[in-house]
């Protein structure tokens, strides 16, 4: 699968790898080891209502990881999934009237355009779940000949053969649900049955259970499995193939929303694990939910602020871009009007400013910058360093060696930010 175009990112001399990341698995700030390349993993969209604030942000979080490390020196590996096979899809394309390969094709097309406007790195790897299929298929083999998978019965007109991870198995060959996300059995059981699972499945041996294979059903999309029979994979087990297949078998950090950290990254984790008996990641990494106006921003309220939408009423990416990095990217937050507002009016400040910055000035706010990144990805920190820089440039008010730093200036924010003046 093909991802967007790539920008030209300018090279600002100076850069640190001095990162701490809040790790999930730890509970804790983590320091991310210095090294000559860096591993990042994150979880992409199912295509559809793509793309709205929530993808955004999570995206342009990520983004900020992989251009400190490039700027750092690093080369990167970056891959991101599409889930272009999954219940919700075929639920939204059935709602619709629309096909579901459709749906995802227009859906993923819209997201790529909407990642290119907002100035954010494409993956080097951008791999679809349907693609992926012939992997996952000798993986979920495995898991069932070590004993780490079983088939459960058809009940209530559902077929047999249904294949779901053996958690309790798994946690006797060293992985224990509950590990990476931190929480306990009581706290994962709702969170399971809200976010895909189905913890009520007759047959299965324990509730947390993921789905690996479902087999065919009429009426549904399905593919040739081998020894599995004719189905389709489980969510779960996409990412864990596909992150083993393109990156170090044990890569440097695995990201997406927080709504992703149980269960999703937990089974990805989880399915790895029992893969090669070694962890899938060192650092989990999760962004913030964001809301609209003070409330949940979901489909079924149909209250989603998409970014595409945004683009096609003449709001400038780079003012959306702009507020997204004013929030940290662990907080969740609200998405309003107001602060497009002030996102704009930075912006706008930032570019009156530029033509006066002096050259001697931009070394110290690539430093600013790149200090508040290096603690968690302080983006609102990097930005009040910005807005502090613009200020004292206007208020020198075109003194000795103003307007030589114009283009460094603006390669800085670019470079760092991702924001184009």
């Amino acid at each position: 699968m093909l991802g967007w175009n790539a920008p030209v990112v300018p090279e600002v001399p100076g850069g640190s790898d001095d990162l701490s990341l809040y790790d999930t698995a730890a509970g804790a700030l983590a320091r991310i080891e210095p090294s000559r390349t860096g591993s990042l993993y994150v979880c992409g969209i199912t295509p559809y209502d793509a793309t709205h604030m929530g993808h955004a942000a999570t995206y342009v979080s990520f983004d900020l990881l992989n251009r400190y490390w490039r700027d750092a020196g690093r080369t990167v590996q970056y891959v991101q999934n599409v889930t272009d096979i999954d219940d919700p899809l075929l639920e939204r394309a059935n709602a619709t009237g629309v096909d579901w390969e459709q749906l995802a094709k227009d859906q993923t097309e819209l997201f790529r355009a909407d990642m290119e406007a907002l100035n954010v790195l494409p993956p080097d790897e951008y791999v679809g779940a349907v693609e992926s299929i012939a992997w996952i298929i000798p993986a979920v083999e495995q898991l069932i000949a070590e004993g780490l998978a079983y088939r459960v019965p058809g009940t209530g007109g559902e077929p047999d053969g249904d294949v779901y991870f053996d958690t309790a198995a798994a946690a006797g060959s060293g992985w224990e649900v509950g590990r990476t996300c931190r929480l306990t059995e009581a706290q994962m059981l709702p969170l399971f049955a809200e976010r895909g699972g189905d913890p009520d499945r007759p047959g299965k041996r324990h509730r947390l259970d993921p789905l690996l294979w479902r087999v065919a059903r009429d009426g549904e999309p399905n593919w040739p499995g081998g020894s599995l029979g004719d189905g389709r994979p489980g969510w779960h087990i996409e990412c864990s193939v596909i992150a083993r297949k393109f990156l170090p078998e044990t890569f440097d950090v695995q990201g997406g929303g927080s709504d992703l950290s149980f269960p999703h990254h937990e089974m990805s984790a989880g399915h790895a694990y029992a893969l090669t008996k070694t962890p899938l990641a060192r650092h989990f990494v999760h962004a913030g939910m964001v809301g609209l106006d003070g409330e949940k921003m979901s489909k079924s309220k149909g209250n989603l602020v998409l970014v595409s939408r945004l683009r096609e009423s003449g709001v400038e990416p780079a003012a959306i871009r702009t507020v997204l990095l004013g929030q940290h990217y662990r907080s969740d937050w609200f998405w309003t009007d107001g602060l497009l507002e002030d996102g704009q009016a930075r912006l706008a400040a930032w570019r009156r400013a530029a033509p006066l910055a002096a050259a001697a000035d931009v070394p110290a706010l690539a430093e600013a910058i790149r200090r508040a990144l290096s603690d968690n990805l302080n983006a609102p920190a990097a930005l009040a360093a910005v807005d502090a820089f613009t200020a004292a440039q206007q208020a020198a008010g075109g003194g000795p060696g103003q307007g030589t730093g114009t283009q460094a200036f603006a390669d800085v924010l670019d470079a760092l930010l991702g924001i184009r003046l």
